[in-house]
């Protein structure tokens, strides 16, 4: 695992024309120094979209920057539609194509207003929402579980704005009717925060650390299963994460990684940590090259789940400095332990594979098993008509060792000469060959259908035997008789 530090290029700024132009305000190195902004990959990780934030002319901001991932250069493109007002401590979540932006602050008041950011069109929306959604936050988390939008924690002002309230609410935003709805839940919840975290992982999210109201600085971790709307806590160990606030965590499959943070007196961290979070074990990182410095209020997310890609830019330093740096973690190892592709999908094994090819292919896509000719089980086929079943002959053609035998497809008929528990014995003529088998009816454990027709052909083979062994000794006893009677007829 390492760290590698990206050296921002410019890409030329898009005027209202359309035109491009190295004198037009020249170009764009990236959104520069900002903290409590939100960075997003799109369309599978070419594109990375930061939003928002606080460090510009010391301000909240509402722009757009697009990193192109591939080329390795920002751009600032011309956004249509009405923007949100300027904000930091706010959630963005994709969706689709589409970034969702709840909440945060301009500074002096906490926001509650929901904006969607076409991607594709580079185009903002405010939709018309039903129900009521969660009250005016910032320092909230949101996760993504299907077409779900979980908010959670945070903190807002009272209804005369005098004194600050933390909340342990949870909301769910349904992204495709827009429509809120306060969760009941059970079990065991976090306690009310902000600056915490919130993952999602299979139908599950993810609670860990936070400040609350005493500004008690937290470490725990809670998970929601989503369907059943159930808290619990997952009690944790190895080398675990030391409470914090204002950290970055990027889900990678069945892992956590956390970074940065920051606690009382100006204590802000640099550590890399990660979490099984099957397992409940953390593990302290250490990871080659130059990471970042100290800092807190980062903006992360995976950029590449195949390749284990994940991305930190921003943040504030311990002079409470915005920065404009930007880094890759590096986690290739841990792509192949987690062997989870870019949907968050299990990706199966060679041998998986293997079996899986075998399976379907076992019986072809052309036999007419579901036909008016071919019985169900326990009624007797008519032994006289032939079925068309495809054989695949080898080629004769010398092959190395190591390769591949190509095969190549015949068609012939084969004669149904028993039903099986598992589906029919067939036998055919190839080539002057004869060759029997079993077509599966459905798809038995190999050592059902082995022992079933191994079975029965031990008691065709034994009846066959005693047969021939009847045979044997009539052809003996007539011998015995042929030779007494013409014996007896010498001495007449």
């Amino acid at each position: 695992m390492r760290w590698e530090k990206i050296e921002l290029s410019s890409r030329l700024r898009e005027a209202l024309d359309g035109k491009k132009s190295p004198g037009r305000k020249g170009g764009i190195f990236g959104p520069g120094k900002r903290w409590g902004h939100s960075c997003n990959a799109v369309k599978g990780g070419k594109f990375l979209y930061v939003f928002g934030g606080y460090g510009k002319d010391n301000c909240q901001t509402n722009d757009v920057h697009v990193f192109d991932t591939v080329r390795q250069t920002w751009s600032k493109p011309m956004v249509k539609g009405i923007p949100p007002s300027p904000r930091d401590s706010h959630s963005c979540t994709t969706v689709g194509n589409s970034l969702f932006v709840f909440g945060g602050t301009d500074g002096k008041t906490p926001l509650k207003d929901l904006h969607i950011l076409d991607t594709s069109s580079n185009t903002w929306m405010t939709p018309s929402v039903v129900g009521e959604g969660p009250e005016a936050r910032e320092g909230h988390s949101a996760a993504l579980i299907g077409k779900r939008l979980f908010i959670f924690g945070g903190c807002g002002k009272s209804w005369n704005g005098s004194t600050e309230v933390y909340y342990n609410d949870l909301y769910i935003l349904d992204t495709e009717t827009f429509m809120w709805k306060h969760a009941l839940t059970s079990g065991t919840p976090p306690s009310a925060r902000d600056s915490h975290t919130c993952s999602s992982w299979m139908n599950k999210i993810i609670v860990v650390g936070g400040e609350d109201a005493s500004d008690y600085y937290l470490s725990d971790v809670h998970i929601l299963d989503t369907d059943t709307l159930v808290w619990r806590e997952l009690y944790t160990s190895g080398q675990v994460l030391p409470p914090r606030a204002g950290h970055s965590t990027v889900a990678f499959g069945k892992n956590l990684f956390v970074f940065g943070g920051f606690t009382n007196a100006r204590n802000l961290y640099d550590d890399l940590h990660m979490l099984n979070v099957e397992s409940g074990i953390w593990t302290k990182v250490i990871a080659t090259g130059q990471g970042p410095s100290a800092r807190f209020s980062v903006a992360g997310d995976c950029l590449d789940p195949q390749k284990g890609l994940i991305v930190f830019i921003g943040g504030c330093n311990n002079e409470l400095e915005a920065l404009d740096d930007m880094y890759y973690l590096h986690t290739v190892d841990l792509s192949v332990e987690n062997g989870q592709d870019e949907e968050g999908q299990e990706k199966f094994s060679l041998r998986k594979e293997l079996q899986k090819k075998c399976q379907e292919q076992y019986v072809p896509a052309s036999l007419p098993i579901i036909s008016k000719d071919v019985p169900k089980l326990g009624v007797m086929p008519d032994m006289s008509q032939p079925m068309p079943l495809p054989c695949f002959k080898e080629d004769k053609q010398t092959l190395p060792l190591n390769d591949f035998t190509r095969l190549e497809e015949k068609m012939f008929e084969a004669k149904v000469t028993d039903v099986l528990n598992c589906g029919y014995a067939i036998e055919t003529n190839i080539d002057g060959k004869t060759l029997r088998g079993i077509l599966f009816s459905f798809k038995p454990t190999l050592s059902h259908a082995a022992n079933d027709y191994l079975s029965r052909s031990i008691k065709t083979w034994n009846l066959q035997l005693n047969l021939l062994h009847i045979q044997k000794m009539m052809v003996q006893i007539i011998k015995v008789l042929l030779t007494w009677f013409l014996c007896l007829r010498t001495k007449i």
